[in-house]
């Protein structure tokens, strides 16, 4: 199985006080173990750091712990990166969809996901995903 992780659900695997930690953590394993085959949008890797390093305390984590977290994740999920092309594509669903500002960072990601053609895209923030496209909506789980 294939699985991308959202920037949501990485945050909260790794961050042990976050309240969805216990069923994040277990899904994020899976891809630790090599049972599944992880990605990580390329987008994901900067939205973490930027997201840790500013959640206000016990949360927030130190810059250069926020930096060893994102290399061991990297040690375990494949990176995706998007080209100049799959960007724009991103912001034409954005104008499509007559949606604003972040929401351009969960079609970035949810475009990873398509590129390496995911079984399933696992986030904390379903309807992020499933207002974007029939496609992209099949493949949204949340972890339980």
């Amino acid at each position: 199985m294939k699985v991308l992780y959202d920037t949501s659900v990485l945050i909260a695997a790794f961050l042990v006080e976050h309240n969805s930690h216990h069923l994040a953590f277990p899904k994020l394993e899976l891809a630790q173990r090599g049972e599944i085959k992880g990605y990580i949008s390329t987008h994901s890797l900067a939205e973490i750091y930027a997201v840790i390093t500013r959640l206000p305390q016990p949360l927030s984590v130190l810059p250069d712990e926020a930096e060893a977290a994102i290399a061991d994740l990297l040690q375990y999920l494949e990176p995706v990166p998007l080209l100049a092309e799959e960007y724009q594509n991103a912001i034409g669903l954005m104008r499509l969809f007559k949606l604003v500002g972040g929401g351009i960072f969960d079609v970035l990601i949810a475009q990873a996901a398509l590129k390496v053609k995911v079984d399933r895209l696992l986030t904390l923030n379903p309807k992020d995903f499933t207002r974007l496209s029939d496609e992209i909506a099949g493949l949204v789980q949340t972890p339980e």
